[in-house]
C-alpha cells in the first residue's frame, strides 16, 4: 500500500523526517518530498485518508503523466533491412540521412526512436542477422505419406526446412529417411537453390550430424564435417534443448507446415519426385508472399541482403563417402565389399581408415592418403598398384616372356637363341622364369662377354639349360675351340640289325 499518507499523519505528531524514514522503510529524500508537495498543495492526513491512491497521488503531482503520441515519420523497416548488411551501424545511417535532409534529429534521439519502433515489432530482435551469415536447417514435425506403384507400401517423408537468418528465404523438401546420405544430399540442394553458400550452418541436434550434442563442445559427425570443409562453412549446432538458438528456422517449419504441407493432406504421392514438384510450386508462393514485419516478400530481402554476401559453390557438388575401418593384410591388400585393395607394402598390418565414395576407394593412416583405387565390385578379386608392391615382388611380378628376350638380346644373338631354346624347351613360360632368372645372374657374375660365348658353345653341340651354361663357365670351356659340324660316319649295316620296318 502507498505509504504517503502515514508520512503525513506522523509529521502533523511532530517525528522528524529521519524516524519517518526508519518507520516507513523508505528514503529520507521521499519522506521529504512527499511533504513538501503535500505542504504546497495545503493536504492534511484527514484529506488525503478521504481520496482513493489515484486521486491522491495526482493531487500531489505524482501521476503518471501522458506522454502525448507522435506519428513517426522515419521509415525504421527500411533502416532494419540496412542494418543486416554488413559494416552497416545505426551511426552510418543517421549520418546519412542527415547528408541527405531527411530528418535533423541528433543521433541520441535517432537511437531513441529507433528503439521505440523496434520495441513495437512483433518480430524477435534477439538476433541480429547479416546477410548471408547463418542458414538454419531442421525438419518438419509432420510427415507426408508416399505410395510407390510398384510396392505398394507407404513411406512416410521427412521434410527437410532451411532458412536464411537475414532474409527468412525458405528452402524445402522431401526425403525418404533423415539419415546421413539424405541429410548431407538435403544440405548440397539446399545450397544449390540458394546458389551460393552462407558463412555457418546451424542444424538441430539430429544423430546424423552431431553425434555428441554437448552444450560446450558438440561432436560433429565425420561425413557432416567434411561436408563443412567442402563448402568452407562452419557447423554451429543448437544448444541442446535451446530451441530459441534456431527460432529462425522454427518459424519457417511452421511456415511450410501451414501454407505448404497442410493444403497437400489430401493429394496422394506416388513418388519423390511428384512430391517434391509440388513443395517447389508453394514454396515459390511463400518466399513471394510479402512480410507484413518487413513490407518485402522473402524474395525480395533475399535478393537485397543475403544473395549479394553469399559466397560461391564449389565447382564439384560434394560427394558423400562411408568411412570404415581395416587391418592392411600379410599381402598387403585391404577387403572392401568382397573386394581387395593394395596399400604400400610397409603398412602391413597396420589399422587404416576406408572412406568409401560411389566411384572411389580410399585408404588414410595416420590423417593422410596412403592409396587410391577406383571402386570395383567385382568379388574376390585384387585391385593393385605397382608402387604399392615391395621392389622384390614387382620384379617377380614384372617377368614375361617378352621382357627376357630383350635382355637376351642386348646381350648377344646367340645368347637370345639359348633363351628362344629354353622357353621351347617348356610346356608354360612361367617353367622358364626361374631358369632365366639362373641366367642373369650369370651374367652377373661371369660377365656378358663370357655368357654369349658360353651360349654361342652351347647352341653349337645342341645344349639347352642353366646347368650346362654354368659348367662350361665354371670349366672355362666357352674358350675351347668348337667344330661347327660334327664328323659324318657312314651308317652302319650289320645282320643282327632289324631295323625300322620291322617294327611296323
Amino acid at each position: 500500500m502507498a505509504k504517503f499518507r502515514e508520512m503525513v499523519r506522523l509529521h502533523e505528531l511532530g517525528h522528524n523526517q529521519s524516524a519517518i524514514a526508519q518507520s516507513c522503510g523508505v528514503a529520507r529524500s521521499t519522506v521529504q518530498d512527499y511533504l513538501r508537495r503535500a505542504t504546497a498543495k495545503g493536504l492534511s492526513s484527514a484529506q488525503l485518508s478521504q481520496m482513493s491512491d489515484s486521486q491522491a497521488l495526482e493531487r500531489l503531482g505524482k501521476g503518471n503523466r501522458q506522454v502525448p503520441i507522435q506519428t513517426e515519420t522515419i521509415d525504421f523497416a527500411q533502416v532494419a533491412v540496412e542494418l543486416q548488411r554488413k559494416g552497416v551501424t545505426l551511426a552510418l545511417l543517421w549520418q546519412e540521412g542527415l547528408d541527405k535532409g531527411a530528418w535533423q534529429l541528433s543521433y541520441g534521439g535517432f537511437c531513441r526512436r529507433y528503439n521505440r519502433w523496434r520495441a513495437k515489432q512483433k518480430l524477435s530482435m534477439r538476433q541480429v542477422h547479416k546477410g548471408g551469415e547463418k542458414l538454419f536447417v531442421d525438419y518438419c514435425g509432420l510427415t507426408v505419406p508416399v505410395t510407390p506403384p510398384d510396392t505398394g507400401e507407404v513411406v512416410q517423408a521427412q521434410i527437410f526446412v532451411a532458412c536464411l537468418g537475414a532474409s527468412n528465404y525458405t528452402y524445402a523438401e522431401a526425403t525418404p529417411t533423415q539419415e546421413l546420405p539424405h541429410w548431407l544430399g538435403s544440405h548440397g540442394r539446399a545450397f544449390a537453390f540458394l546458389g551460393g553458400v552462407p558463412r555457418a550452418v546451424v542444424p538441430d541436434n539430429l544423430k546424423s550430424g552431431v553425434t555428441d550434442p554437448c552444450r560446450y563442445e558438440p561432436g560433429l559427425n565425420r561425413a557432416y564435417q567434411e561436408l563443412a570443409q567442402h563448402y568452407e562453412v562452419a557447423v554451429i549446432p543448437a544448444r541442446p534443448k535451446k530451441p530459441k538458438d534456431k527460432a529462425k528456422v522454427e518459424k519457417a517449419v511452421q511456415e511450410v507446415e501451414r501454407q505448404i504441407l497442410a493444403p497437400l493432406r489430401h493429394e496422394h504421392f506416388t513418388s519423390f519426385a511428384e512430391l517434391n514438384g509440388a513443395i517447389a510450386v508453394r514454396l515459390s508462393v511463400l518466399n513471394q508472399r510479402v512480410m507484413s514485419s518487413y513490407g518485402l516478400s522473402r524474395q525480395a530481402l533475399f535478393e537485397q541482403v543475403d544473395q549479394p554476401a553469399l559466397r560461391p559453390l564449389p565447382v564439384q557438388a560434394f560427394v558423400l563417402g562411408q568411412w570404415k575401418r581395416a587391418k592392411v593384410n600379410l599381402d598387403y591388400h585391404i577387403e572392401v565389399e568382397g573386394h581387395y585393395y593394395s596399400v604400400p607394402y610397409h603398412l602391413v598390418h597396420c589399422p587404416v581408415e576406408v572412406k568409401v565414395s560411389e566411384t572411389l576407394v580410399e585408404v588414410f593412416h595416420e590423417h593422410q592418403r596412403m592409396a587410391c583405387h577406383q571402386r570395383s565390385r567385382v568379388r574376390y578379386r585384387h585391385t593393385t598398384l605397382p608402387a604399392h608392391m615391395p621392389p622384390e615382388h614387382w620384379a617377380y611380378k614384372s617377368q614375361s616372356k617378352d621382357g627376357f628376350l630383350s635382355w637376351a638380346e642386348r646381350i648377344g644373338t646367340q645368347t637370345k637363341a639359348q633363351v628362344q631354346a629354353i622357353f621351347e624347351s617348356k610346356a608354360h613360360e612361367e617353367q622358364a622364369f626361374r631358369s632365366l632368372k639362373g641366367l642373369q645372374r650369370l651374367a652377373g657374375q661371369y660377365g656378358k662377354d663370357r655368357l654369349e660365348a658360353a651360349c654361342h658353345t652351347a647352341n653349337v653341340l645342341g645344349m639347352v639349360g642353366l646347368k650346362r651354361l654354368r659348367s662350361l663357365l665354371e670349366h672355362r670351356l666357352e674358350q675351347a675351340p668348337v667344330c661347327a659340324q660334327p664328323p659324318s660316319t657312314a651308317p652302319l649295316e650289320h645282320a643282327n640289325l632289324r631295323g625300322a620296318q620291322y617294327y611296323h
